[in-house]
């Protein structure tokens, strides 16, 4: 049964998130406030929303929490916008604003590697959290029992209103705005920025999504370019992407040191769970970027001289130096390098690399469900799919592109006593000397 006096209730006066890209972030619904007070969303605080970026670009330390008030900020111009137009259902209001809001609840520490290689899924976990024993659960379920599934149904793209879903998440949703405008703020980059105000301005609701009027075509263009350039001038980064590379080296060598019956100085303790491939709720909200760092500042006092190398080059920025790769034309150098590394007794487990991006900037042929093409709405009521009335558009449709990076340790190289093997390694690598490598 729905509580109408708690879902209807509204603050004596509204509160105000001073916010660096909206200005401000207006709460005016107890349930918003009350779900912004619960412990797993302000734990989102210590999560950063771009991992290991700020080590390229040092402003980038913002967090999911400030991300996910953007985006709930986004979406609640939207339904602002939307209030006059049949297309709308003001039903759906509420959740729509607690979905955008909670969008991003599951994510941990450092969470692309940190899930890569523990096989976790944050999208999973938002799910369990906002389902589980926790305080955001409970907030929801003093709307109605059923609303915690509800919103959890958006966040996954199940729900039964597609325009709800396509507002959080399609190819030009509150989430991809807010986070290309915060992320070229933070980092300084001038490739992130549009003009959002129009394209929310002509954004106009239907039954299955959010389309654009055809007079707002150039925004949204701008908007897909802007994408594109910060993918690859900003979250493609490969020195960003090096600092990954040793993270991600480190989970793993934790990962197996632990199999081993190695005997940690610091034992990971919050990490058990991981390990054990028993991650509960409880267990997974403990842990965030701070427990992390404590491990990884603790660990580089470790016996294990892998554990402890890598340790010491994601603390204090020595990263692996890369060349460019290509996977179809050098494998054979690859398999050289691996077999030299042995010989020089460097773990090419750890200390050789390849790492790969790719992004599709615009696709309106693959099927699924954050895949739906973006439709212009002409003055006749028509709907067009955007690569037809935009040439950039149509350009870069479809088109992907991809990055080969061969990352690996320029001072572990440098310091094989063995002139020979060590020239044999740099002649691969195409560098000419120890002396060059490492500038």
């Amino acid at each position: 049964m729905i509580n109408m006096e708690y879902k209807d209730k509204q603050l004596d006066e509204v509160k105000v998130f001073k916010d660096p890209v909206h200005r401000y972030v207006h709460v005016r619904d107890l349930v918003i406030w009350d779900l912004i007070a619960t412990k797993e969303f302000q734990r989102l605080r210590r999560i950063k929303q771009l991992g290991t970026t700020y080590v390229t670009f040092h402003g980038a330390e913002h967090s999911r929490f400030n991300h996910s008030l953007g985006v709930y900020e986004i979406v609640r111009r939207m339904i602002k916008n939307f209030q006059q137009d049949e297309g709308w259902h003001p039903e759906e209001r509420l959740t729509a604003l607690c979905a955008a809001l909670l969008h991003d609840l599951g994510h941990g520490p450092f969470s692309h590697s940190f899930e890569k290689v523990f096989g976790l899924d944050h999208e999973k976990f938002t799910r369990n959290i906002i389902l589980g024993d926790t305080e955001v659960n409970e907030v929801l379920k003093r709307v109605d029992k059923t609303f915690p599934e509800k919103v959890a149904s958006v966040i996954q793209k199940t729900y039964d209103d597609k325009l709800v879903v396509s507002m959080i998440s399609s190819q030009i949703d509150a989430d991809r705005m807010d986070y290309l405008l915060r992320d070229a703020y933070y980092t300084g980059v001038s490739y992130g920025h549009f003009d959002m105000e129009r394209i929310l301005r002509v954004m106009r609701p239907t039954e299955d999504q959010v389309v654009v009027k055809v007079t707002g075509m150039h925004a949204v263009e701008d908007y897909i370019m802007s994408r594109y350039q910060m993918y690859w001038q900003v979250y493609f980064h490969p020195v960003t992407r090096s600092a990954e590379v040793i993270l991600t080296k480190i989970f793993k060598r934790v990962k197996y040191l632990y199999k081993d019956g190695y005997a940690f100085q610091i034992e990971p303790t919050l990490l058990l769970p991981l390990f054990k491939g028993n991650v509960d709720i409880d267990s997974y909200l403990q842990l965030d970027e701070s427990v992390v760092n404590y491990y990884f500042q603790r660990w580089q006092y470790e016996t294990d001289p892998i554990l402890s190398d890598l340790c010491d080059r994601f603390m204090n920025r020595r990263l692996f130096k890369y060349i460019e790769y290509d996977p179809e034309r050098e494998k054979s150098k690859l398999d050289k390098l691996e077999e030299l590394f042995e010989r020089a007794n460097i773990d090419s487990t750890y200390y050789l690399t390849i790492d790969s991006s790719k992004d599709l900037p615009y696709d309106v042929y693959r099927k699924g469900k954050d895949r739906v093409p973006i439709y212009l709405q002409t003055s006749s009521g028509e709907e067009k799919e955007l690569s037809t009335h935009s040439v950039i558009v149509e350009a870069i449709t479809g088109k992907t592109r991809e990055d080969h990076k061969l990352y690996y340790p320029s001072e572990k190289i440098a310091a094989i006593e063995d002139t020979s093997l060590r020239e044999e390694i740099l002649k691969l690598l195409h560098v000419r000397s120890s002396h060059n490598m490492l500038q």
